[in-house]
């Protein structure tokens, strides 16, 4: 979405805590980047989790006076910024942070450091939701990325919101109009972190014994390595059909998901940009009802859903699946409706009444 937003307003500097032209792949370069503080903070690119309460500070440093408006894009501090009565702020709010708010124990839990430093977390993540109500009061006007996250916007800042799907870049993906056979793999993709349950995945097509490629890498990889592997000792073939393919390059994801039976999305999210890559490609979406993508699958036009988090659910929505009912151009027709062009369109539409 960003790289959208670059595109619309190509003058305007970015602001950001910190910036790594490494991690982003150079597609900033020549951009007006300017960073906080935080920036010389050595290890703080690999490390950020560990300054998040030098972040509400370092964002009210920005000095936004030369500005009429700013537009913060915010899944945690942007919209922290201080800005000056006659400059209008707009937040695109990927969502109000779990870490802070429905997440928050699980956060705690999982943070990755000893017993002692869990244990005086709480007073500080108190703190930190604290300061993240008081900075919604300081937007003038909320932008939601889906119906989903207007409600959550609603519930924690008491503020509504207007939604604009974030886009999804189609011409990257090539659809595939040739009948598949049941040999076909399924695909999960992102980043391998606890919430988007690629357990499930594993655990469900372990028990079915069909082919599961799973694209991604992240904290969990090795955990989950293990996962599948104990599967494939408990077989007497020495294989699970689970085959993780770590980081994959653009033509090689396309081409993914142009022959994948369906991807599988068994977790939570505020929108969901990796099924409307999968339908842009041709390839339904097997789906967990909940979050984003509700307002995005089309129910047995473009995909199918599961009502429960579990393994059984799952297993049960893959043995109903055929992806011979569905039609590649529906799927593509629909990632259409969210697509790069359209977003500009809508952004520009909203400007121009601002």
């Amino acid at each position: 979405m960003l790289l959208a937003l670059c595109s619309i307003f190509s003058d305007a500097p970015i602001y950001t805590l910190f910036y790594d032209a490494k991690a982003t792949g150079g597609v900033f370069e020549g951009r007006d980047i300017r960073t906080s503080f935080l920036q010389k903070f050595p290890f703080v690119k690999k490390h950020h989790r560990g300054f998040p309460l030098l972040m509400p500070f370092a964002i009210e440093q920005f000095d936004f006076s030369d500005f009429d408006i700013v537009l913060s894009v915010s899944a945690s501090f942007a919209k922290g910024i201080i800005t000056k009565p006659y400059t209008k702020h707009i937040c695109f709010c990927l969502t109000p942070p779990r870490f802070l708010w429905d997440d928050s124990h699980k956060f705690v839990e999982e943070f990755g450091y000893s017993k002692l430093v869990k244990g005086i977390l709480p007073p500080f993540v108190s703190y930190l939701r604290v300061w993240d109500r008081e900075a919604s009061y300081r937007v003038d006007e909320f932008w939601a990325i889906s119906d989903f996250v207007k409600e959550r916007i609603k519930k924690y800042y008491l503020q509504e919101s207007t939604v604009i799907y974030p886009p999804v870049d189609i011409s990257k993906f090539i659809t595939n109009n040739q009948q598949l056979t049941t040999n076909n793999y399924f695909l999960m993709v992102g980043r391998l972190v606890a919430y988007k349950r690629f357990d499930l995945g594993i655990k469900a097509f372990a028990k079915l014994g069909l082919p599961l490629k799973i694209v991604g890498v992240g904290p969990e990889l090795n955990k989950l390595r293990s996962l599948a592997s104990g599967f494939s000792r408990s077989k007497a073939s020495g294989t699970s059909g689970i085959e993780f393919l770590g980081q994959v390059s653009d033509d090689r994801l396309a081409d993914l998901y142009s022959k994948t039976q369906a991807l599988v999305f068994p977790q939570e999210e505020d929108f969901g940009i990796v099924p409307l890559e999968a339908m842009a490609s041709g390839r339904p979406v097997i789906a967990y009802r909940a979050g984003g993508v509700v307002e995005t699958i089309v129910e047995g036009k473009t995909g199918i859903f599961f009502d429960e988090q579990t393994v059984g659910a799952l297993e049960q929505a893959v043995k109903n699946f055929n992806s011979n009912k569905f039609n590649p151009e529906d799927c593509r027709k629909q990632a259409e409706k969210f697509s790069v062009e359209v977003f500009r369109q809508n952004m520009l539409k909203k400007l121009s009444i601002l």
